[in-house]
């Protein structure tokens, strides 16, 4: 199965406040080997790599994609930061992108759009059909609180310690066509829910339809979007291998377990808050473990699906281990001095 991602970024000034350059900032970075876009505010900017056959070319197509972004950024003065929240807090409101769409979504869904200043990983996998997305997709769903720990990178919002590893991911589920997608019988069950989204006004279209895991609406492809942005482009190529061994795995085996709605918000508020450093529900005991443990069972699962990808699998987890995820590192730099801009400079892109 080929893979892309797709990373969002926060554009901010030497102090960390929101800078709004993001639609020029994109514009003016070459689409060579991938896409640069706009994104919803103007202190955003979104890339997404082309289809890529190997995690080498994930990791290339990702780096190469934010050295541009960066590099086009410093000509402005400017950071590009890989953080799920604004970390800093700044008194002006991040302005919306200036685009038709997104300013009716500023009217239709006023304080939640408002709100919306969060940068994410998705990642895509190909399909045949959407009948085997949406294998995939069930698949994947019980194991979304385990990814979401694993790319936990939302520690500070406006200049506070949450007291959440991925902030992003409850400002996120305001949007009343977010969160963990159901579970699926049928493609035309899918359908039913996407058109029920839709008639209510939930979302304005088959692009807001945003669940952790959806069918593309635009490529062949099942697109998994619980993560935070991730720190490095190693990381964000390991959340796609091991969703890309999932994804195999789901072709041959039945999902582990079929959660039902209310107890899997319950088990990804609580990755949300715990992240890679407390507990994570285990989807097939029900057992609240060290999320570590429900990692390695993870990983251990899906080893023989994840083909060439294995040793990298196992390298970036080591290291992970060692170094701990991204909301880990932010609260880490935090302590070293207790000043925000460490914060900053753990952050920013280039390392």
């Amino acid at each position: 199965m080929t893979l892309g991602v797709e990373e969002e970024f926060l554009l901010v000034d030497r102090d960390g406040r929101l800078a709004a350059a993001g639609p020029e900032i994109s514009e003016h970075v070459d689409d060579d080997g991938g896409q640069v876009e706009h994104e919803l505010r103007r202190c955003q900017v979104e890339s997404a790599t082309a289809v890529c056959h190997t995690i080498d070319e994930v990791v290339t197509g990702l780096r190469d994609l934010r050295d541009r972004l960066a590099a086009e950024a410093a000509g402005q003065g400017l950071r590009l930061l890989p953080t799920g929240t604004a970390p800093m807090a700044d008194d002006r409101p991040p302005r919306f992108t200036p685009d038709v769409r997104y300013h009716r979504m500023a009217r239709e869904f006023g304080a939640v759009a408002q709100a919306s200043l969060t940068c994410a990983c998705h990642v895509h996998v190909s399909i045949p059909d959407a009948a085997t997305g949406l294998r995939i997709s069930n698949h994947v769903r019980p194991w979304l609180p385990v990814l979401l720990a694993l790319s936990a990178n939302s520690p500070f919002h406006n200049g506070d310690d949450t007291a959440y590893a991925s902030w992003r991911h409850p400002l996120w589920t305001r949007w009343p066509s977010a969160g963990a997608p159901p579970h699926f019988d049928s493609v035309d069950a899918y359908e039913s829910r996407v058109e029920g989204l839709l008639s209510a006004g939930a979302a304005l279209d088959r692009g807001m339809v945003y669940w952790d895991i959806r069918l593309s609406a635009h490529q062949p492809t099942v697109e998994v979007r619980i993560a935070d942005v991730l720190p490095t482009p190693t990381e964000a190529a390991l959340l796609a291998a091991v969703i890309r061994g999932l994804a195999g795995q789901a072709l041959d085996a039945d999902p582990v377990a079929r959660p039902a709605p209310e107890v899997l918000r319950a088990r990804l508020w609580r990755s949300a808050r715990d992240g890679l450093a407390g507990c994570c529900v285990h989807p097939r005991t029900g057992a609240l473990m060290p999320a570590w443990q429900v990692v390695d069972e993870l990983v251990a699962s899906v080893r023989s699906f994840l083909g060439d990808d294995a040793e990298f699998v196992e390298d970036s987890l080591t290291r992970l281990r060692a170094t701990g995820n991204g909301a880990q590192r932010q609260r880490a730099a935090l302590d070293r001095n207790g000043h925000m801009a460490d914060v900053l400079d753990t952050l920013a892109w280039p390392t």
